[in-house]
C-alpha cells in the first residue's frame, strides 16, 4: 500500500506538503503544520508501544476515579463494582483498539477514513458531531481545572472575587493552548512522562486511601436494570468515547507496524488506567457519600497534607486529557472541510471552551447542563463506530487514501457515490440512533422502550447492533466492489 500511505493531498487540510520530518528534534517543539492529509512514509516512525504512553497517560485521571465512584452509586457492593467496572472497560477498550488499526494503513485521521463508509459529503456529519462532542468534553474538563485552582487559592488564604476568577480562567487557558497547538510528537512525548508521574500519585492516593475502605460487604447481586446502567455508562464514558481518535494518533506509525500490537497497546493503554483508578474510586465511594465530587467531595477522604498535591496532580491529569481532546478536536473540524489550518482550529475551540467555561464558573446551574448535554450527544457514537467497524471489516482494511480527498487529488474517487454522499452509512447511523434513544435511561430522557422495560438502558448496545447490521444488509456488496478497486493492506 506504499502508493496510497504515502500520497499527501495539499491544500485546504491545513497541511505543509513540505513539513520537516518526524525525525527531526527540532520537529517535537514547533507548532505542528499538518492537517489530515496522509503521513508521507518518510514520516512515519516508532512502533505501536507509542501508543500505551499516550493512552495511559490521558486516562491517568481525576475523572477516571470520579467515575468508578459513580459505579458504587448505583447500590453496588465494592466487589460487584469491580465487576462490572472490568466488563465495561474491556468492551469500550477493545473499541478503541479496533478504531487504531486504519491510521498506519491511511496515514490520516479517523473521520478522514470515516469517508469510505459515509462518502466525502456525507462524512462531514459525523465529523462535526464528534467536534461538538469533544468541545463539550473540552469546557467540562477546563470548568474543573479552573475550580481546582481556586481550591487552591483558598487553601491559599486568597479569596478570590471576580477579578481572581477571571485571572484563572485566563492562566488556565493560557496552560490549555500550549500542547495541543505544539501538535502530535510533543504530545505524544508529554504524554507518557505525564503517565508515569499520575501513576506514582495516584499510587499514594491509594495506599492513603484503601485503609478506610468497606471491602467486607458483598450485599445482594445487581437487577439487570442496575447492571444495564453500569454497563452503559462504564462503556460510553471509557473506551467507546475516545474510539473516533484512534487512528488521530496512530497515522503516524510505519504502514507495516502490526495490527495485533498496535491494537493491543491501544485498548490496554487505556483499559488498564481505568480498571485501576475506577477500582480506586469504587473503593474511596466506600468510605465517603461525596466521592463523586472530584475537587470538594473526593480530597474529604484524603489527610490535610495532601489536598495540595491532589488539587495539582487534578490539574495537570485534567489538561493532559483536554490535550488529547483538543488535539482531535481540530482534525475533526478540518474533516468537516473548513479551509483553515489545524492550529487556528486550536483557537476556536480555546475561544469556545473559555467563554464556557466563564459562563459555567458565574452559574451555578450551567455546569449541570453541559454534563446532561454530553450524556445525550454520546448516543451517537455506537451508531458511528459500528458502521465504521463494519465498513473497516467488509473492505478488510483495503482504502483508497486519494479517494478520501476529492478535492484535492481533482477526481471524485470510488466513494462519491451520491453526490459525495453514501445514503447506506447515513441511514444505518440515523436507525442506531433511533434505537439507542428508544432504550436510553437519563436523568434528561428516557426512552419508552427502556420506560416499558423497568428502566433498562441498552442504548450504547442497541445502538451499536441495529446501526452496525443495517449498514452490513445495505452496503456490503458496493463496499466489497471498492474493495477489490483499492490497493491491499
Amino acid at each position: 500500500m506504499a502508493e496510497a500511505t504515502t500520497a499527501a493531498p495539499p491544500g485546504s487540510t491545513g497541511t505543509t506538503p513540505s513539513a520537516a520530518p518526524a525525525a527531526s528534534t527540532a520537529s517535537v517543539f514547533t507548532v505542528e503544520q499538518r492537517g489530515i492529509d496522509a503521513v508521507p512514509a518518510e514520516e512515519r516512525q516508532g512502533g505501536p508501544s507509542r501508543l500505551l504512553g499516550l493512552w495511559a497517560g490521558t486516562n491517568t485521571t481525576v475523572f477516571t476515579v470520579v467515575y468508578g465512584a459513580l459505579v458504587v452509586s448505583f447500590g453496588l457492593s465494592f466487589w460487584y463494582a469491580v465487576a462490572l467496572i472490568v466488563a465495561g472497560n474491556l468492551l469500550g477498550f477493545a473499541v478503541t483498539g479496533l478504531t487504531s488499526l486504519q491510521g498506519p494503513r491511511t496515514g490520516t485521521s479517523t473521520h478522514s477514513i470515516s469517508r469510505a463508509a459515509f462518502g466525502p459529503r456525507g462524512g462531514k456529519l459525523p465529523a462535526l458531531l464528534s467536534w461538538v462532542m469533544l468541545v463539550g468534553f473540552e469546557a467540562g474538563g477546563m470548568v474543573l481545572i479552573v475550580l481546582a485552582g481556586l481550591a487552591l487559592l483558598d487553601q491559599a488564604g486568597v479569596t478570590a472575587g471576580t477579578p481572581g476568577k477571571l485571572l484563572v480562567i485566563a492562566c488556565a487557558a493560557g496552560l490549555q493552548m500550549l500542547l495541543p497547538l505544539a501538535g502530535y510528537h510533543l504530545i505524544m512525548k508529554v504524554q507518557k512522562y505525564f503517565a508515569w508521574i499520575f501513576a506514582a500519585m495516584f499510587a499514594v492516593m491509594a495506599f492513603l486511601v484503601f485503609p478506610k475502605a468497606d471491602f467486607a460487604g458483598h450485599g445482594e447481586a445487581p437487577s439487570l436494570v442496575t447492571v444495564s446502567l453500569v454497563l452503559a455508562m462504564v462503556t460510553a464514558s471509557g473506551g467507546l468515547s475516545w474510539a473516533g481518535m484512534g487512528s488521530d494518533y496512530s497515522r503516524y506509525l510505519p504502514a507495516d507496524s502490526a495490527p495485533r500490537k498496535v491494537f493491543a497497546c491501544a485498548a490496554l493503554g487505556g483499559m488498564v488506567p481505568n480498571i485501576l483508578l475506577q477500582i480506586l474510586g469504587a473503593a474511596v465511594a466506600t468510605a465517603t457519600t461525596n466521592a463523586a465530587d472530584p475537587i470538594s467531595g473526593l480530597p474529604e477522604i484524603l489527610p490535610g497534607w495532601f489536598s495540595t498535591p491532589y488539587l495539582l496532580l487534578a490539574i495537570v491529569s485534567l489538561l493532559a486529557v483536554n490535550t488529547t481532546d483538543m488535539y482531535s478536536s481540530g482534525l475533526n473540524l478540518l474533516a468537516v472541510g473548513l479551509p483553515i489550518k489545524r492550529w487556528m482550529v486550536v483557537f476556536i475551540d480555546l475561544t469556545l471552551c473559555t467563554g464556557i467555561t466563564l459562563w459555567a464558573v458565574f452559574s451555578a446551574d450551567f455546569y449541570t447542563l453541559l454534563s446532561n448535554f454530553l450524556s445525550l450527544i454520546v448516543l451517537w457514537l455506537g451508531p458511528w463506530a459500528a458502521v465504521y467497524l463494519t465498513d473497516w471489516a467488509l473492505r478488510r482494511g483495503r482504502y483508497d487514501v486519494p479517494s478520501l480527498f476529492p478535492g484535492e487529488t481533482g477526481r471524485r474517487g470510488i466513494y462519491w457515490h451520491r453526490g459525495g454522499v453514501r445514503p447506506a452509512g447515513l441511514l444505518a447511523v440515523l436507525l442506531g440512533l433511533v434505537a439507542a434513544v428508544l432504550w436510553v435511561d437519563s436523568t434528561v430522557f428516557v426512552g419508552p422502550l427502556s420506560r416499558a422495560a423497568g428502566g433498562l438502558d441498552l442504548s450504547v448496545f442497541a445502538g451499536a447492533l441495529v446501526a452496525g447490521v443495517a449498514y452490513w444488509l445495505l452496503a456490503r456488496r458496493d463496499v466489497r466492489a471498492e474493495a477489490a478497486l483499492s490497493p491491499a493492506a
